[in-house]
């Protein structure tokens, strides 16, 4: 009888390390998928959306996901995927991730963009894509598979979205699907979109986000000759306003440096362009003074700055009319929600979301640093303008920030940490009460 026991009890060690095994679905495994997701082309200005959807619907099914394909704008397609909770009357989760990435310069990559190449030494995949913001789509699969693999069953609808045309705006992609009808079916109480990677230790998450105002600032002027001096050319009115903008910027930038402010926090203001001279085959002519110019500038606004302030800063120092300087938007992204207020996620306790995304994080090992506003622009603000609250968040920690740079890569080892990250944050949300009652629980009352 000793030795039957003795035999069967590493048998029976066997099994169960098989059966865990099984039941975790192996690391390698996850990487690859991830892997080939990145090599499916997808940079704008011809993104293969078609061949992103197709995949993502396979890795949909595999996960036991319900499926379909809207197209807010025609050959645009959005994904919508659902996990059907035990009280879908609940408000639902909603994560959100775009398909398109940015063009790059093959010839100044290590790796080819596509190429998804996993580096043994060091851990790193390669690839267009691999922070901004394939791995966060991912992530979001790949948690639910584990979910779904250890019997999880979520109490609200979970929405997966993979979305188009993010980074050219997202004018035909989200900026559409939210006054849909079927986007108003979907009740959502809250949406997770991307944030950005973090060279330390803490996770990055975000609650509001700088809005676009691309502005061109025109002079004229009487021509002349090269060599003459006078007062009112429009290369001299166009410099003078340069010359106040640069200030402007300077003192913007002063905030970031000394510590006192994060880059959201501060207004943004870079040269996008200058235009101005007589053009000639070779060059340009040089002993003429043009008789026009202009200048076009990438602004940046949070939320929280003093809009009115700005404009007048615009109309009587940048472009006066007294210089003869005209100004236009190219575009101007709003700082305000649908009613009125800053388009702003309240990061703190009187967020009911705020302590259970917080905790679910710091349950899976993982800290947060203060929140932020994100220094550009996301889909999460069409959410945030409707108000519903969105907060950006990709768990990239030891990573450095390489969006739309040469080389961007993610490390396999923080990949497959952030899975574990989704993993507890959608557990955490799916399940958490908040303050509603939904109709299934009257049912039962």
């Amino acid at each position: 009888m000793a030795g039957f026991t003795g035999t069967l009890l590493p048998l029976l060690l066997l099994l169960s390390a098989a059966a865990a095994a099984a039941a975790s679905p192996a690391p390698s495994d996850a990487v690859s998928r991830f892997q080939e997701y990145l090599r499916i082309d997808t940079a704008q200005p011809a993104p293969d959306y078609a061949a992103a959807v197709a995949f993502l619907r396979d890795q949909a099914a595999a996960a036991g996901l319900e499926a379909r394909t809207l197209e807010p704008a025609a050959g645009k397609p959005l994904l919508v995927l659902r996990w059907l909770g035990r009280r879908p009357s609940l408000p639902s989760i909603l994560l959100n991730s775009h398909t398109d990435v940015v063009p790059s310069e093959p010839k100044k990559w290590e790796h080819a963009p596509f190429s998804a190449a996993l580096d043994e030494a060091s851990g790193r995949i390669y690839a267009r894509g691999s922070q901004d913001m394939k791995c966060v789509g991912m992530q979001y699969l790949e948690a639910i598979r584990r979910l779904r693999d250890a019997g999880f069953v979520p109490d609200r609808n979970i929405y997966i979205t993979f979305v188009p045309d993010e980074e050219i705006g997202g004018h035909e992609g989200v900026e559409l699907f939210v006054t849909s009808k079927e986007f108003k079916e979907m009740n959502v109480g809250l949406v997770l979109d991307e944030g950005l990677a973090s060279p330390g230790e803490e996770y990055r998450v975000f609650y509001a986000e700088r809005s676009p105002w691309w502005l061109i600032i025109k002079a004229k002027g009487a021509p002349g000759h090269g060599a003459k001096l006078y007062d009112g050319s429009a290369m001299e009115n166009l410099m003078k306003s340069v010359e106040a903008i640069r200030r402007f910027r300077t003192s913007q930038f002063d905030l970031v440096k000394s510590g006192e402010k994060s880059e959201g926090d501060v207004v943004s203001v870079n040269f996008a362009y200058l235009k101005a001279g007589t053009p000639t085959p070779t060059g340009f002519v040089m002993n003429l003074q043009p008789s026009e110019a202009e200048i076009g500038i990438d602004i940046r606004m949070p939320p929280n700055v003093h809009i009115e302030a700005l404009e007048r800063r615009l109309a009587e120092e940048w472009a006066p009319s007294s210089r003869n300087l005209t100004f236009e938007f190219k575009q101007k992204g709003t700082v305000f929600d649908n009613f009125g207020k800053p388009a702003m996620t309240l990061a703190d306790s009187s967020n009911p979301w705020w302590p259970v995304f917080e905790e679910a994080v710091k349950r899976a090992g993982g800290k947060l640093s203060k929140p932020e506003i994100f220094p550009a622009s996301t889909d999460a603000r069409y959410f945030r303008q409707i108000g519903i609250p969105a907060f950006g968040f990709s768990p990239m920690a030891n990573t450095p920030i390489l969006l739309h740079d040469h080389n961007e890569f993610l490390s396999k080892d923080e990949y497959l940490k952030g899975i574990e990250i989704y993993k507890s944050i959608i557990k955490a949300l799916a399940t958490h009460k908040g303050d509603e009652v939904d109709e299934e629980s009257r049912a039962e009352l």
